[in-house]
């Protein structure tokens, strides 16, 4: 089949694999229709590569048709329509029954020390084959998967697998009041979604980004935009924000930036030196010392009011990123943050679409593709060109 693979920094090529196959009882093989192109695969794309090896099939926002099912499957029949979330979780184990599935014990990197696995999500995370390919192996298919109707375009579900339970984690996480003001910091697929999400709960919702077309779309929704160009030059997005929220700042704030936030130049020499490096040295050295932009998270603590919260779902990477303790401690920020436990929401979130199109997710691809233009897509993805916030390739 062909997929997506990763054959260096800067270098995704669309290549023939092998067919996956039932490989457990358990096991069953979905003929992929849409899959998703999503910010955190860029993290493979540059900065997580010394856990990449030459071949890894990348992509972990598939949906598709049952096309097999092994003998232990219950649940699903060939010709079932299902998304699979990115978590690999069994769902029976005790951090599965906590409903914690990025936690999942059975699938959980003991060598990394890391959590559940992924699919598409490199050596840190299983190194479990992804899903943008034309057919995807799914363990635990009695409970992983999420059957959805066969009525509406793919675009109306093909989001439960990441975006929409990420998003939807991040604004329960950020425990805003009833009618209460929320910050939003990045305006890509989460950033959006997660602002879509806090004007539909009654929220005042700030979102900051610096692409205007990205802002575009979430005032059209009903956020208030800010331009982080435009805020450096008269202060900071935390002034502003304070001048329009009676000078205490918003009650939280949502950083679906992570890592890759722009400034903090140091760790961005450091990030890139290390993705040179051979992986024996780079494993470690990112590990142990890694560094983060954080330009995003110190936004983060510097705009919320006192007593507020900080809700975390960019990801970050460094073992060694120096934090504003004092700061933290003396507002008495209470900070959430992890992977989205993607099975925990996405029965209340499928409930949601099925009648109705709430967060707009019709319309929020900009970009459908064939599997063919991938590595032209990662390409202009992480420098913000072509208008694209979100990518859907169809194999």
């Amino acid at each position: 089949m062909k997929a997506v693979t990763w054959q260096g920094v800067h270098d995704m090529q669309v290549t023939e694999v092998p067919d996956p196959r039932i490989e457990e009882p358990t096991d069953a093989i979905i003929k992929i229709t849409s899959t998703g192109l999503c910010g955190s695969d860029l993290h493979l794309y540059e900065t997580l590569a010394p856990f990449m090896e030459a071949g890894d099939v990348v992509g972990h926002e598939p949906m598709g048709i049952v096309e097999e099912a092994g003998s232990g499957v219950s649940n699903l029949k060939v010709g079932d329509r299902v998304v699979v979330p990115f978590n690999v979780s069994c769902g029976s184990c005790f951090m599965c029954d906590q409903q914690l599935y990025s936690q999942c014990e059975t699938t959980q990197n003991h060598e990394h020390g890391t959590g559940a696995s992924f699919f598409g999500y490199s050596k840190l995370y299983g190194q479990v084959p992804g899903g943008q390919a034309e057919y995807l192996r799914v363990p635990f298919a009695d409970f992983l998967p999420v059957k959805v109707p066969h009525e509406h375009a793919d675009d109306r579900f093909l989001f439960l697998s990441d975006v929409l339970p990420t998003a939807w984690q991040a604004l329960q996480y950020a425990d805003v009041p009833d009618g209460g003001t929320l910050l939003v910091l990045g305006a890509g697929p989460i950033g959006d979604m997660a602002a879509r999400m806090g004007v539909r709960a009654g929220h005042r919702v700030f979102s900051v980004d610096r692409v205007p077309e990205r802002l575009a779309r979430v005032e059209a929704f009903g956020a208030e935009p800010l331009n982080l160009d435009d805020a450096n030059e008269v202060g900071s997005v935390g002034d502003i924000i304070r001048e329009a929220t009676d000078g205490r700042g918003p009650h939280a704030v949502i950083d679906a930036v992570g890592m890759e936030a722009h400034g903090s130049g140091g760790a961005q020499v450091v990030q890139k030196m290390t993705g040179l490096l051979p992986d024996a040295v780079a494993e470690p050295m990112m590990k142990k010392a890694g560094l983060d932009r954080l330009a995003a998270l110190h936004t983060a603590i510097d705009a919320v009011r006192r007593g507020g919260t900080i809700s975390i779902s960019g990801v970050y990477g460094g073992m060694a990123d120096p934090m504003p303790m004092m700061q933290l401690f003396d507002k008495q920020v209470q900070i959430r943050m992890g992977q989205a436990n993607v099975r925990r929401w996405t029965d209340e979130l499928l409930a949601m679409l099925v009648e109705d199109d709430p967060f707009g997710v019709d319309a929020f691809a900009t970009h459908h593709l064939p599997l063919s233009e991938a590595p032209r897509a990662y390409e202009h993805f992480q420098k913000k060109e072509e208008g694209m916030v979100k990518v859907v390739f169809q194999p």
